[in-house]
């Protein structure tokens, strides 16, 4: 593993040192607990890290950059994941385009996770500069505009084998996930995979999580009797059976009974180049 940060940090010498440190203070015979049910929170975790490493292809002894927080829902799968493939984990205080670049290049990065606005710090960096080596990034979240991804690939970042127009879709379900689909939030039936008819986004799979901690009447609303967990955004069904989130429920904007995608809208203001970022709002 490897730290990188501030002056105030510890250096990569003296983090290396403590590192082996505490390995040195381990217990090679320690009895690990194994979960007592499939249904234990550990269970949740390990097949979210395979899903992880299976979908994203991850070879054997990766070097993997840090730009999401071990916390999220993507992030905390990978320092099982790491461990599991031999990968090298190199660490950020703070997400800064600067030292991405850097560190992409010093280490020679394999692999990346980041959230779409990552990629538009990067892509708008003054640092910009073409890669010497292909970067596998993984996204999640809000759908990454195409402008926003082309640039970024035409660095040498790697998001997917499809063109860009077809990556800012969120595609299709993982390994682990049993089901995944868009369903009419009046008859609670899928809707047509015509790309254009919005429904809900529900999924099924042993990969989710139980419930919301001490909030009963939160997870009722979410985890249904019909066994769909549904996760509040709104997306469509492409016919070539892509999925595509447009928004989140709460954010979609009605205007005259048309529903409005502020992603949509946000996608076309980023492929003007006076834009560096944009958000759009429902506002009366």
């Amino acid at each position: 593993m490897v730290s990188s940060g501030s002056k105030s940090t510890l250096s990569n010498s003296h983090f290396l040192d403590h590192y082996e440190g505490i390995l040195e203070d381990g217990d090679p015979k320690f009895k690990w607990l194994r979960p007592k049910s499939e249904w234990d929170p550990i269970g949740n975790f390990q097949k979210k890290t395979m899903d992880a490493l299976v979908d994203w292809s991850v070879q054997n002894q990766p070097v993997y950059l840090w730009t999401l927080p071990i916390f999220h829902a993507n992030g905390w799968s990978f320092p099982w994941g790491m461990a599991a493939v031999g990968g090298t984990n190199i660490c950020l205080r703070k997400v800064d385009p600067s030292q991405i670049y850097h560190l992409v290049q010093q280490h020679k990065v394999t692999h990346m996770y980041g959230a779409p606005v990552v990629f538009n710090m990067l892509s708008n960096s003054p640092d910009l500069k073409t890669l010497d080596h292909y970067v596998q990034i993984l996204t999640a979240g809000s759908p990454p505009p195409v402008p926003v991804l082309a640039k970024t690939e035409s660095m040498g970042f790697v998001v997917s084998h499809e063109r860009a127009r077809l990556k800012s879709r969120q595609g299709m379900n993982i390994v682990g996930l049993t089901e995944a689909d868009v369903l009419d939030p009046k008859t609670g039936e899928p809707i047509k995979p015509d790309g254009k008819t919005v429904g809900e986004v529900v999924l099924r799979g042993g990969s989710l999580m139980l419930g919301y901690l001490k909030d009963t009447e939160g997870t009722c609303k979410c985890m249904r009797e019909n066994g769909w967990f549904y996760t509040g955004d709104v997306g469509v069904i492409h016919p070539d059976g892509y999925l595509e989130i447009k928004d989140r429920s709460k954010d979609i904007i009605i205007s005259d009974g048309e529903n409005i995608s502020g992603p949509e809208v946000e996608s076309m203001l980023y492929s003007h180049p006076a834009v560096n970022e944009a958000a759009a709002v429902a506002k009366p």
